[in-house]
């Protein structure tokens, strides 16, 4: 192997990284301007599946299958497989700007395609660190994860204010968009990428493993994603029976493919290997850190949009966009510190950095939580990239410890089982974030709508009707960029038969925000709360790792459970 392939494998897997997790997010910003492009509005009661599914089944797709295909990898190649994700990939990106279709059909048509899309974004994140950790040895693998993984991270962001341009000329160009990049990687990781790691020979594939997994984790984070959509009068839906049912059984069937894993001569993935505490530690920590991320990023979004964007006199249409460009200084405390933290746990070990990544994100968390909510935004601009700067301190070395940990024969699973932690947390975090906001809202926002509305001219039955309607559709409505109080509105009829001022006034920039700042608080309070919680127990977690470990090549059967 040549000194330059090392360098050759992080450019590749870097791009193929940061294009999987950048059209992870670039749809969140992008989702009015595609809803409108295929006539559909995705806050109508029967539509709101179509909403989250568009939105979620990318995530869910690449959580589910990241550690069969990382074990695919070991057992047929690596780079295979990672090529194949590339090509996958740049196929489904473009069948999704071609959509022929309107309305429910061009919905259906999205989320299939984003589906199969996901399948290629999972190939690529399940292979690319099993990759990078074959080309580079122990010593410099920290530096290449830092800027790999940092890439990765700084995707999710740079998505956003992509998104936004991009929606603003055209909704299929932010699908048409990553294909000239898609055709260039798939072509260059043929050419380049080579197998540097003998496959395992005789390997067989463990169906029933897979297939537990693979149901077992979709009906937890589907029936976690459904939760949050009310159900029998009920501003949410954990009492649905469906959704709790999903819950159980996945949560059992999950059960039984640790079951099965103990049973069969080839599992697809060694349980024994949470037998290394770094292993372990790193991916606990991995999962809360990710939910904790996840859900800052969601209430960001909602709390620029929904109220300080506005209120400083920009259009709900414009938000998105401007909402990725003020994000960025979180992005940019990422791709500082993610390489330097890389570089220094390379030769300190993993666990100064990554502990103390994830205390200076609860810090930054608590500064969140105290600042008004129309805050300077140079002190919100400090706190977000405090918490960029944290969390890229994180991640590297924590990902790198856990490859560092396992035999070079598990590392594709090992990386699977690591991106299925992050990406999980991920849609997590949307069940269980926006749950807490829901509740914080549901406590105070339909007497304060209700009053409000009805100040200003509407019927005291219509605002009692709006003030009654679950809080999510508000929380969407600011999440998508439309104007919250004419979307309630507008199907009433209400608008028309107002005074004119009393429109202006409800339609305005500045009542909505007004309106819901106080209940938004009060539900922001919940959900920081929460994420310093994970974010230090993350960090407890951490430190429980133990010093600098590099697995010492033991041979395949050291690390195999034992048949009863």
């Amino acid at each position: 192997m040549s000194n330059r392939y090392p360098w050759i494998a992080l450019s590749n897997t870097t791009l193929g990284m940061l294009l999987a997790t950048l059209n992870a997010s670039i749809v969140i910003i992008s989702l009015p301007s595609i809803f409108r492009g295929i006539h559909l509005n995705p806050l109508e009661p029967g539509n709101v599946s179509y909403l989250l599914w568009v939105l979620m089944g990318y995530m869910l797709v690449s959580a589910v299958l990241v550690v069969t295909l990382g074990r695919l990898g070991d057992m047929f190649g690596r780079v295979r497989m990672y090529n194949a994700g590339f090509a996958v990939f740049t196929i489904g990106t473009v069948i999704l700007a071609l959509d022929p279709f309107q309305e429910s059909a061009g919905a259906l048509w999205l989320i299939g395609w984003r589906v199969f899309q996901g399948i290629g974004g999972a190939l690529l994140m399940a292979n690319s660190a099993a990759i990078l950790t074959d080309a580079f040895p122990a010593g410099r693998r920290g530096m290449a994860m830092g800027i790999n993984q940092v890439a990765g991270i700084a995707g999710t962001f740079l998505g956003l204010v992509a998104g936004g341009l991009l929606s603003q000329v055209n909704w299929r160009l932010v699908f048409f968009a990553s294909a000239p990049i898609g055709i260039i990687g798939t072509v260059w990781a043929y050419k380049s990428l080579k197998e540097t790691v003998t496959k395992v020979e005789g390997a067989k594939i463990d169906w029933w493993g897979n297939l537990a997994f693979a149901t077992g984790l979709t009906m937890v984070l589907a029936a976690v994603t459904y939760g949050i959509q009310p159900y029998g009068g009920h501003p949410m839906g954990w009492t649905n029976p469906l959704v709790v049912g999903g819950i159980v059984v996945g949560l059992l069937i999950l059960a039984a493919f640790c079951v099965i894993e103990t049973r069969v001569a080839q599992p697809m993935f060694h349980l024994s290997l949470f037998r290394i505490r770094a292993f372990a530690a790193g991916n606990v920590a991995g999962l809360l850190a990710s939910i904790a991320r996840g859900g800052l990023q969601f209430m960001l979004i909602i709390w620029l949009q929904g109220i300080w964007l506005p209120l400083h006199g920009y259009r709900f249409e414009d938000t998105p966009l401007w909402a990725g460009i003020y994000l960025l200084p979180l992005t940019a405390g990422f791709l500082l510190a993610g390489p330097v933290s890389g570089y220094l746990s390379d030769r300190h070990g993993a666990r100064a950095f990554a502990s103390g990544g994830l205390i200076l994100s609860a810090l930054a968390f608590l500064g969140l939580l105290l600042v008004p909510i129309d805050f300077p935004y140079w002190v919100f601009a400090a706190l977000i990239f405090l918490n960029g700067v944290g969390s890229g301190l994180f991640t590297a070395p924590n990902t790198t410890a856990i490859m560092n940990a396992v035999p070079a024969g598990q590392r594709g699973v090992a990386s699977g089982m690591r991106a299925t932690f992050t990406n999980a947390g991920m849609v997590l975090s949307i069940g269980v974030f926006f749950s807490l906001m829901i509740v914080g809202l549901a406590d105070t926002l339909p007497q304060t709508l209700t009053s409000g509305l009805a100040q200003h001219g509407v019927s005291p039955t219509v605002a009692a009707q709006i003030g009654a309607l679950p809080p999510v559709g508000t929380l969407f409505a600011a999440f998508l960029g439309y104007n919250p109080i004419e979307n309630l509105l507008a199907p009433t009829g209400t608008l028309a038969h107002l005074a004119p001022a009393n429109a202006a006034t409800l339609t305005g920039r500045e009542y909505f925000p007004h309106l819901i700042s106080g209940p938004f608080h009060q539900g922001l309070v919940v959900v920081f709360a929460l994420a310093i919680a994970m974010s230090l127990i993350a960090a407890v977690a951490s430190l429980l790792r133990g010093g600098r470990y590099v697995h010492d090549e033991l041979p395949l059967a050291a690390v195999t459970v034992s048949r009863p």
